[in-house]
């Protein structure tokens, strides 16, 4: 097997200049190079890379029958189904910006995304799950299966995937786009595409409030897939298994768009399970799999590890939250991967924007979340092909710091977003004289590798006093008994605010709230002490589709079983 920097300059070979492209563009060149090559491989079908390009022409001549115009959005619903790559790409060739909805949103959820992006046109499943989405619809938009309504005026077609649940009589399917493309051929020839027009509004997953749609161009995400291909070192070829949806940038671009640089294939799942990775895995002879900690430690725990074929298998990409050494230490022990790569980023930026290096030690997958992903020609030249640049702020007033000072984690660069999409007080806010404001905590270490210490959109004050969350849920997680901790700051008639603590202990463990609250008051400033702790299982807490704990929902609880301001 060729080394790490071998594949590396293999790469950078192939790639010696970056050309701007649209999505379609890109599936275009892929498909001239490695047109017989698998693409998307799944249990029941294997499409190849002219497959793809074939159908998303197809589809994408449907859509312009349909009336798509440059500069529409399109939404999608969509799991990880076969159909998602020609569809998405096909959104793209029609000129249209795609926006791949969250497909575990419930009505109230769904409806909200929907009227606010102003799709024309909804390309969605029939069901997942226990959902159903025409009568989401019906709840949502009564009549939408006859035309447009008052409720949702701007989409004027719905196409339906039919999964788990029939189509619903007089809507077209999915086929019924196709088809209505092959009688109007070359409906996109006409349609001006550009690199740098959005492609994608990414709805952010809702950790700090309502979804916000992220507008990016075409050429930013393949920047970022080409970086991160680079980043991992990919071989020609290389198989990523994923379940993450692909309307995350984690399973689109880690995944789908970093995979096609190299004519490699994505082997796509449905939903998360470790004996469905496995099966997967010794199937469809994967290479590399991504994961969030999560997952991985499921993975350990599972019998079927040590009866299946995980032999392809050589690398993981770790994204969502750190993993400790020794969880890294059983992956290679145990799955036999000898390549980790930990992640971090977020929407407003393109997503992963850094990463640990898969020829790292342990302790800096484990004590940080990378340096700025390599770029190489897709990066920013005065910065040594580097993707992005990263500085940190006061989060205060917004005084660039030192790197090594702690501060609110900042960055700029070719990746990062256009703005929220019809939100522009929001946008303000977070992209300010070209800089992306994260929102995280961190310092940049003398080697250039990040290290993220917390969430400046969670601090609170209490009495006047700022109170980091982190502070305190390290403390905490760092005593027997107690499994996770997450500290959140609630109303309070006389502080403005104090904090509430909430604690999952460990199977078996009994921790009392009074228990918490006496460590707290051993080991912290007064100010920093929580005045409420409640205790949660780690199943009743509210995350994110990607594994993200979300706390403004947590304080939204807090605040109900306290019974508002105290």
């Amino acid at each position: 097997m060729e080394s790490i920097a071998d594949r590396r300059a293999r790469l950078e070979s192939r790639h010696p200049t970056w050309e701007p492209t649209t999505l379609d563009g890109f599936l275009d060149r892929c498909a001239d190079e490695f047109g017989d090559r698998p693409l998307v491989l799944t249990d029941d079908v294997t499409l190849t890379y002219a497959d793809v390009a074939r159908e998303s022409r197809r589809l994408a001549d449907g859509l312009v029958a349909l009336g798509v115009r440059p500069g529409d959005r399109v939404g999608m619903v969509m799991a990880n189904h076969a159909e998602f790559a020609a569809v998405k790409f096909a959104i793209a060739r029609a000129g249209a910006a795609a926006i791949p909805f969250n497909f575990l949103y419930r009505a109230a959820e769904l409806a909200y995304v929907l009227r606010q992006s102003r799709c024309e046109v909804l390309v969605t499943m029939t069901g997942f799950g226990d959902l159903d989405y025409p009568a989401m619809l019906d709840e949502i938009a009564p009549g939408w299966d006859a035309g447009p309504v008052a409720e949702l005026p701007d989409l004027r077609a719905v196409v339906q995937l039919p999964t788990e649940r029939p189509a619903r009589a007089g809507v077209r399917t999915v086929e019924d786009l196709a088809v209505l493309g092959d009688g109007s051929p070359g409906g996109t020839e006409a349609v001006e595409r550009r690199p740098h027009d959005p492609g994608d509004i990414l709805y952010t997953s809702g950790t700090t409030g309502s979804p916000k749609g992220v507008t990016v161009t075409h050429d930013a995400v393949l920047r970022t897939g080409y970086a991160s291909a680079l980043t991992r070192a990919f071989e020609d070829g290389r198989r990523v298994l994923f379940s993450l949806p692909c309307y995350h940038m984690f399973g689109y671009v880690e995944g789908l768009l970093a995979a096609m640089t190299v004519g490699g294939a994505i082997v796509p799942r449905l939903q998360f399970s470790p004996g469905d990775y496995f099966a997967g895995i010794e199937r469809h002879r994967a290479t590399e799999i991504l994961c969030v900690p999560t997952m991985t430690v499921a993975l350990l725990e599972h019998p079927d590890r040590r009866t299946r074929d995980l032999s392809s298998v050589v690398a993981l990409l770790s994204g969502a939250a750190p993993g400790p050494v020794w969880l890294w230490e059983k992956v290679i022990s145990e799955l036999g991967i000898t390549e980790i790569t930990t992640g971090y980023g977020m929407t407003e930026c393109g997503g992963a924007m850094t990463m640990s290096l898969p020829e790292d030690d342990l302790e800096r997958h484990s004590a940080t979340v990378g340096r700025v992903k390599m770029a190489g020609v897709a990066g920013i030249p005065e910065r040594d092909g580097d993707l992005c640049v990263y500085g940190t702020s006061d989060p205060l007033t917004g005084e660039r710091l030192p790197d090594d000072v702690e501060g609110e984690l900042v960055s700029r660069g070719p990746t990062h977003m256009l703005g929220y999409w019809e939100k522009p007080e929001e946008t303000a806010a977070t992209l300010r004289d070209g800089w992306v404001h994260s929102g995280d905590l961190g310092r940049i270490r003398a080697d250039g590798y990040l290290q993220i210490t917390g969430r400046s959109k969670e601090l609170y004050k209490s009495g006047g006093e700022l109170v980091m969350p982190k502070e305190i849920e390290e403390l905490l997680t760092g005593l027997a008994g107690i499994s996770q901790a997450y500290a959140v700051g609630v109303p309070d008639d006389r502080w403005g605010e104090v904090g509430c603590v909430w604690v999952v202990p460990e199977p078996g463990a009994t921790v009392t709230p009074d228990d918490v609250l006496a460590v707290c008051r051993e080991k912290l400033a007064r100010f920093k002490v929580p005045k409420h702790a409640l205790l949660t299982t780690a199943d009743r807490l509210p995350t994110t589709p990607t594994g993200k704990v979300q706390k403004f929902r947590l304080a939204a609880r807090a605040v109900e079983v306290l019974g508002g301001g105290r």
